[in-house]
């Protein structure tokens, strides 16, 4: 690359071209700019589309032969998905959550109030809108329309509307984390507030 020195008003002063010399050694201002010429004979996006870009292929077969790959030392140390007695263990844990999470969600009921606590915020009051499971993330989920605006969206996740709030009252929450109960609605006029 070629360097080259500008004053604040584009007015050319020389070249930086010695490898030597310190960039303190040239007569460099405030407001000074510092051209970069690339002499490497590269075009502009030459590298952003690495379709171009030869690549080394192998097919499944070829590499499962290899013994000094990835997959061979999952393999034979027996982990991950290789591990046919974990993954049992994991399928049937993932299995008894579904089935936990079912029971709490069945009695949980659409119209019913409650109370959100979760771990690390403050409670939350508001009123179940859908309890079920949901295509945006695994297992049973409660939607709740709080009664203030502390909430994520209006009852649509990923374009789907699974119940209708006002923008910012409306979230999912696990029914571990959700308490049906008499709980009066949160009405805020303001009379704490200092003036």
């Amino acid at each position: 690359m070629d360097l080259e020195l500008y004053t604040p008003d584009d007015k050319f002063v020389m070249k930086l071209d010695s490898d030597e010399a310190l960039l303190g050694s040239y007569p460099i201002d405030d407001g000074c700019r510092i051209h970069v010429i690339d002499t490497s004979g590269a075009t502009i996006g030459e590298y952003e589309n690495v379709s171009n870009v030869e690549k080394f292929e192998i097919t499944d077969d070829e590499y499962d032969k290899r013994r000094d790959t990835a997959r061979s030392f999952m393999k034979t140390s027996k982990l991950g998905h290789y591990n046919a007695e974990e993954m049992m263990k994991k399928e049937a844990e993932r299995e008894q959550k579904l089935v936990e999470e079912k029971a709490l969600a069945e009695a949980i009921s659409v119209g019913s109030r409650c109370e959100v606590r979760a771990a690390g915020q403050p409670n939350k009051r508001g009123t179940v809108m859908y309890v079920g499971l949901t295509e945006f993330k695994p297992g049973y989920w409660v939607g709740i329309k709080y009664d203030e605006p502390v909430g994520k969206h209006d009852g649509s996740v990923n374009g789907k509307q699974y119940f209708e709030c006002q923008l910012k009252y409306g979230a999912f929450v696990k029914p571990r984390f959700v308490t049906v109960g008499d709980f009066p609605e949160v009405v805020d006029y303001g009379l704490d507030d200092e003036m």
